[in-house]
């Protein structure tokens, strides 16, 4: 849950609106300084309607950025580089848009002198806007005053927040487990009503509980006492020795708390479209303008060398462990292994085509009609055979997690020299590790720095493309 008072709640609509007078101001300041240079020629009625283009620009890369749609929850440094990476797609986006529709009339003194005022604005803008929060939280009282009840794992990492955070001021901490359960004890319950007690006089409102799970049934005497000194409890489940650190909680129909073991952007389904949109669009890339050709040559070289057909299909295992035919252009001999041994250094089964495809990795290009068809995803773990899924995973921890997202052509385990063969079992586990980091940490910009990184990877040459 998020923290906001209600100066941060305010900030959320005032800044915009103040961002939006700036620019305007900028932008007629700019106009008229190009103006008195004598190096505007643009007549006045166009002006305006460049002014509300360059407002809606504005708008929308602010809104992309998400620069204020969560600003009270935010680091002041998260808010900065959301501010610079929005000036600096308006400038793309808005210098294109007079160049295209201004043509040899587009005055580069009117640009350099907007973003130049735009700049030292900003950095003017937000330096007060720094200065005025920290000053509103310091001297006026804004921050909400809590306190803590605990002595778990998770209590050093909440402690550490709320001495962080800044819309928080921390009181301290009243107590370990006996405050929370050893009620039944006059003295202890004596103890819990006087700090309670002290608390509220100093002027917490929250009090936060780390409770072991198994014993949220023992702790109905310290909500009372709270109640009666008018303080709200909030419990935090102390589930720091069980759960790994992405793990999220959410809820089902606004009722049922839930509590899933690792963030995975791509069950969003904006995530999901996203990256099935770049799949469609690069593969359809691929298809027309390089499979169309390659094809046939690689056909035509693939059977002077060997009988068989031009493609191998394989059953692989895909998402959700649905197993599909991935498609490869064949690069050995026709022979009863294939589909349960690994090829291998120096493989016999090889041909000379074939071995040339694998190091520049050109037999992996027919995947692109397995992307095209949604069996898989340019960028995801690498598919296995059927026969290895069975295998490893009865023997590597978390194997099965990478089946949460499609099969990819390449991957972050790839990238970082985790391909071809697998000699020991400590090689798969690495290979899954990189894995399980790339479904947890999915973005589409780390897709598209995949993509890069294998296309070097190719052009370098890898010691295992084999």
């Amino acid at each position: 849950m998020a923290h906001q008072n209600r100066y941060s709640f305010l900030l959320r609509y005032i800044l915009p609106l103040v961002d939006l007078i700036m620019i305007n101001g900028v932008y007629l300041v700019a106009n008229y300084i190009t103006t008195m240079l004598g190096r505007n020629i643009v007549l006045v009625e166009k002006n305006y309607n460049h002014i509300i283009v360059c407002n809606l620009i504005w708008l929308v890369c602010t809104a992309y950025f998400g620069l204020y749609s969560i600003l009270g929850n935010r680091k002041i440094e998260r808010v900065y580089r959301s501010t610079y990476k929005s000036v600096a797609a308006h400038f793309v986006l808005y210098t294109f848009y007079l160049a295209f529709h201004m043509e040899k009339h587009l005055s580069w003194t009117f640009v350099g002198i907007f973003y130049v005022l735009v700049t030292v604005c900003f950095i003017f803008n937000r330096f007060l806007g720094t200065s005025f929060h920290y000053t509103v939280l310091s001297k006026f009282n804004v921050a909400k005053k809590v306190a803590f009840i605990g002595a778990h794992e998770t209590s050093q990492k909440l402690i550490t927040y709320f001495e962080s955070e800044p819309n928080l001021s921390y009181y301290g901490t009243l107590g370990g487990d006996e405050f929370i359960y050893d009620h039944n004890n006059h003295t202890t319950a004596t103890l819990v009503l006087q700090k309670l007690s002290t608390a509220a006089a100093a002027g917490v409102k929250d009090i936060y509980v780390a409770v072991d799970p198994n014993k949220m049934s023992e702790v109905q005497n310290l909500i009372q006492e709270a109640d009666t000194q008018g303080i709200r409890i909030k419990f935090v489940p102390d589930l720091g020795l069980h759960l790994s650190p992405n793990y999220g909680i959410s809820y089902l129909g606004n009722e049922f708390p839930i509590i899933t073991l690792r963030h995975e952007p791509l069950e969003e389904m904006g995530s999901r479209f996203k990256k099935r949109a770049f799949d469609v669009l690069f593969s359809s890339f691929v298809i027309v303008f390089i499979l169309s050709w390659l094809y046939p040559i690689m056909a035509i070289l693939i059977k002077l060398e060997s009988s068989g057909p031009v493609l191998f299909k394989q059953k692989r295992s895909g998402r959700k462990d649905e197993p599909f035919y991935c498609y490869k252009f064949r690069s050995m001999r026709v022979n009863a292994e294939s589909h349960e041994k690994q090829a291998v250094k120096q493989d016999q089964r090889i041909t000379k085509i074939g071995a040339f495809l694998r190091k520049t990795s050109l037999d992996e290009m027919p995947q692109f009609f397995n992307v095209f068809l949604g069996t898989m995803s340019v960028v995801g773990p690498r598919p296995h055979m059927l026969a290895h899924t069975k295998k490893y995973k009865a023997i590597i921890d978390k194997f099965m997690v990478r089946h949460f997202v499609k099969p990819g052509i390449t991957g972050w385990a790839q990238v970082n020299g985790l391909r071809g063969e697998t000699k020991e079992d400590k090689a798969m586990e690495s290979r899954v590790k990189y894995d399980i980091y790339y479904l947890e940490n999915w973005t589409a910009m780390l897709d598209v720095k995949i993509v890069f990184m294998t296309i070097i990877n190719v052009l370098r040459g890898e010691d295992n493309a084999y």
